[in-house]
Order: structure tokens, then C-alpha cells, then sequence
């Protein structure tokens, strides 16, 4: 029986521009491997429209991965190719696989405009025209990657490629504009009537040159690289139906089965539910419903039903698929999806992902290193606990004890095949209190101590299995066997 997995995303929206995360990443991955990560997310690793200063979503040139001197560099943020594809090695030599952040939604920072027949759609409901006629334009629509020229493929992007944008440089005016002829694909998340367009020049996915071209990227990045597999951006944006083709083909190009995360941004269950179903099951997506109830939770003053923190996540509905994460990149103080998790609950939040049986938990690099450039600190001590508490203890069966408002638990009952494996962990939002917890007969009669150091105290666990587990104000506990250690 394999230990338990657990993911990392191994970046945050404020790092400097000093191109060092690549080697940053080699130099800890032994450190990294032996706290329990098992999987790396690494960010954009291709030249973005600001170069050495873009956090890598606005997509300028996917072939360049930190080689040619475009957009005013030649490394990207995070360094050049080579210390990439170093990176990547050095983290597999320690058995973590690495997943990369793909961008196949848009296109920013073309090379030259071109004057396109377009229409005018309302941003607020892009299924409504708001003039009646079609009128030229002016798109930054023309990509000729002048740093790179031909180098890896010929392809030259143009405005028949791309659906719309969101810029006419003819009359310097923003709104959205749709190309003459073109449609919004239908089968894309209903919020603004159709949310095919998010940003730049968006990517029609209709076109068969555009996705000839993805496919040959895709298999050539996956050959390069020998990932392992793909964070998936904006899925929401894209037609259901490109995912399952594409992903299809470059696992059978790559030979393996490689993993993929989607990113859909949606408070909804029922949604994520329904686009697993409309993409054939072929990708987890992120758990963005239990990151709100966490969040809720968080700035509720004790008023949230702590028992039910779990209704309406895909962890809970489908269990199978969800990749849970407590904050990210776009949760950070000042981005647009600000839903920042205190530092008070952040190790109620990292408990009921990393500690858990269902779900694989991501954690974020801004918790564990902190976010300079907005004062949070470090998360790594408690972190550091949880992750170790995971790797050697969260086994056996789960038990939940959720009968209570504030004060909330469950136990994992270890597995013979982890030594001293089980725990117990206790939680509140508010008042300190206790549960009474079966661990059962393997874990009779013995002792165990809260491995946060909130609690000094000791629990007995009687000949039964049964124990009194306690937490305090405000705090999580995490019981594990005395005589078992998590530093």
C-alpha cells in the first residue's frame, strides 16, 4: 500500500521577477520529498506578453520556455529552459511527479494588429449585441514570434484563429468584441449568458489549424519535459468537449496516463459535477466549494454550523475526482477572486484536507513560504506537522464526528501496513470542547499526545478504543500515539 499522496503548488502571484523559482525548486526537492509531497504544480513555464515580469497566464509564445530573447528578456519569471527542464529532473529523481500549468484559452502581447470585421457584445451578457452592425477593428491578433521564428513549429497565429478580443485599437476602446462570422462556443459556463471570452485574444477552439497546432504543442511539451501532468486554467472558458480529445491524444502519444487538475471557478457542486459528466471524467477538478465553506467558516465569529463544512464540496460528492486546496495564486490578498483564509483557521483548513481519507490535497506555497510582498507569514512549522501527521499516520478507516455546531472531529484508525499508524483530530471555531472517539481495538490501551503542541495533556484509550479528545479555543488538535513523532 502506497503512502499518501499529496500535491504542492510551487508558486505564488508575488514572487520577485528574479527568475530563481526553477532552481529554487531542484534545490528543495529532496526537502520537499521527505515532508510527503508527491506532486509538484509548477507555474506557466512559457514566454507571457510582460516577459521577465508576467506571472505566466497572459500567453504570449508557448514554444518558448525561457530560450529566445522575446518580450524583453530571455528567461521568463522563473528562470530559462534549461533550469527548468533541471527542475523537473531533480524533483522526479525524488519521486515527485510534476504537473504543468497549461494556457490554452488565450493568447496576449501579438506582434502586430490586424483590422477585422467584429460586432460588439455586451460584456454583461455576451449572448446580446449591443450595436445591431459589424464594423473593422483594429486586433492585436497577428503572433509571428520574431525571437523564435520557425523554431519548433512554422505556426503563425492570426485573427481566423481567435474567437474575439477585448480591445479596438482604432478607436482605443474595450468591450467585447466578436469577429464577423465567429460564434461563442455554447457548451462553456453560463455566467454572463456565455463565458466563452475571459481575456486577450481568445482561442477558437473550432478552428482545425488551431487545434492541430495544440496537439503538436502538447505532445512536443510532454516529450521535452517527461512531465507527469497538467493544471489545466480557465476550463470553464473552453468547450467541454476539447479536454477529453486532446488529453485523450497526448496520453496515448506519452504512453501513460498522465494526471490532469481543471480549474473550473465555481461555488456550485452541481456544476463541477456536471462537467465531470460533460468531459467523460477524463480530469479532477479543484474543490473551489470547500474552499468557500472554509473560508465562510472562517469569518463567521463562531455563528458557522461547523457539521456541515463539507455540504455542497466535490469531495464529498465525488470524492474520486476532487483535488482539495485551502488558498491559491488567485485567492491572495489583492487578486480578484480575494478570498483569503486567516491565519487562525489556516490548520483547521490544512486538517480537513491533509488529514482526511477522500481526496488528494494540494498545499500552497504562499502558506508554507510566506507572501512577502504582502506581509503572510510562514505557515511552515504547523505545516510541517500536518504533512508529516499525513505521510505517517492519516490511515484506516475514518470516522466522523460531526454532531455539533462549533466543536467537530474524526479518527482514522490506522492501517497494519503503517505501524502505529491512526489519529484523532478535534476542532472549533469557537469555544474549546471534547469528543469521545472510538479508535478502535488495534489502538486499545495506549496513549496519545497532540502533535500540534497546542494541547500538553495526554489521552488515554481505554481497552475498548474509546478516548475523551480534546481541542481549545479557537484551535485544531491532532492526536496521534505517544512515542511517535512528527518533527
Amino acid at each position: 500500500m502506497p503512502r499518501n499522496d499529496t500535491m504542492m503548488q510551487f508558486f505564488e502571484w508575488y514572487l520577485p521577477s528574479d527568475s530563481t523559482l526553477w532552481n529554487k525548486a531542484a534545490k528543495e526537492a529532496t526537502k520537499l520529498a521527505n515532508m510527503g509531497i508527491t506532486g509538484i504544480w509548477l507555474p506557466p513555464a512559457y514566454k507571457a506578453a510582460g516577459g521577465k515580469n508576467d506571472v505566466g497566464y497572459a500567453v504570449y509564445d508557448l514554444y518558448d520556455l525561457g530560450e529566445f530573447n522575446q518580450k524583453g528578456s530571455i528567461p521568463i519569471k522563473y528562470g530559462t529552459k534549461d533550469e527548468y527542464l533541471n527542475a523537473i529532473q531533480a524533483l522526479k529523481q525524488n519521486n515527485i511527479k510534476v504537473y504543468a500549468d497549461i494556457v490554452l484559452n488565450h493568447k496576449m502581447g501579438a506582434d502586430e494588429l490586424e483590422e477585422v470585421l467584429a460586432v460588439q457584445d455586451n460584456p454583461q451578457n455576451r449572448n446580446e449585441m449591443t450595436e445591431s452592425e459589424a464594423k473593422k477593428i483594429k486586433a492585436w491578433t497577428k503572433f509571428t514570434f520574431p525571437g523564435r521564428g520557425d523554431v519548433y513549429s512554422p505556426f503563425k497565429w492570426n485573427w481566423t484563429h481567435f474567437h474575439g478580443v477585448d480591445w479596438d485599437d482604432n478607436e482605443k476602446k474595450s468591450s467585447i468584441f466578436r469577429f464577423y462570422g465567429k460564434n461563442w462556443n455554447e457548451n462553456v459556463d453560463k455566467e454572463n449568458g456565455n463565458f466563452d471570452y475571459l481575456m486577450g485574444a481568445d482561442i477558437d477552439l473550432n478552428n482545425y489549424d488551431v487545434v492541430t497546432e495544440l496537439k503538436k504543442w502538447g505532445k512536443w511539451y510532454t516529450d521535452l519535459t517527461a512531465l507527469d501532468g497538467f493544471r489545466l486554467d480557465a476550463v470553464k472558458h473552453i468547450r467541454a468537449d476539447f479536454y477529453p480529445e486532446w488529453l485523450t491524444e497526448i496520453r496515448e502519444h506519452a504512453q501513460k496516463k498522465l494526471f490532469a487538475v481543471g480549474e473550473y471557478w465555481t461555488t456550485s457542486v452541481d456544476v463541477l459535477k456536471n462537467y465531470i459528466e460533460e468531459t467523460k471524467e477524463c480530469m479532477h477538478l479543484f474543490d473551489v466549494p470547500l474552499h468557500y465553506n472554509m473560508y465562510r467558516a472562517a469569518y463567521s465569529n463562531g455563528e458557522y454550523d461547523m457539521s456541515k463544512i463539507f455540504e455542497g464540496s466535490l469531495v464529498k460528492e465525488r470524492p474520486d475526482l476532487a483535488v482539495t486546496f485551502v488558498d491559491n495564486h488567485d485567492t491572495e490578498p489583492g487578486q480578484a477572486l480575494e478570498s483569503w483564509i486567516p491565519d487562525w483557521f489556516k490548520p483547521h483548513a490544512y486538517a480537513l484536507t491533509l488529514l482526511r481519507k477522500d481526496g488528494l490535497p494540494c498545499i500552497f506555497y504562499g502558506d508554507y513560504y510566506g507572501v512577502e510582498d504582502k506581509s503572510v507569514t510562514p505557515k511552515n512549522e504547523i505545516l510541517h506537522k500536518l504533512l508529516r501527521a499525513r505521510k505517517y499516520f492519516a490511515y484506516g478507516e475514518q470516522v466522523d464526528y460531526f454532531n455539533d455546531d462549533n466543536v467537530v472531529g474524526f479518527c482514522r484508525k490506522g492501517d497494519y501496513e503503517f505501524p502505529n499508524s491512526g489519529l484523532a483530530v478535534v476542532m472549533t471555531d469557537s469555544t474549546g470542547g471534547c469528543i469521545q472517539m472510538n479508535m478502535g481495538k488495534e489502538l486499545a490501551d495506549t496513549v496519545f499526545y497532540d502533535c500540534t503542541g497546542n494541547l500538553d495533556e495526554t489521552v488515554y484509550v481505554d481497552h475498548e478504543g474509546n478516548g475523551i479528545f480534546y481541542c481549545k479555543d479557537g484551535s485544531v488538535s491532532v492526536w496521534i500515539k505517544k512515542g511517535e513523532h512528527v518533527n
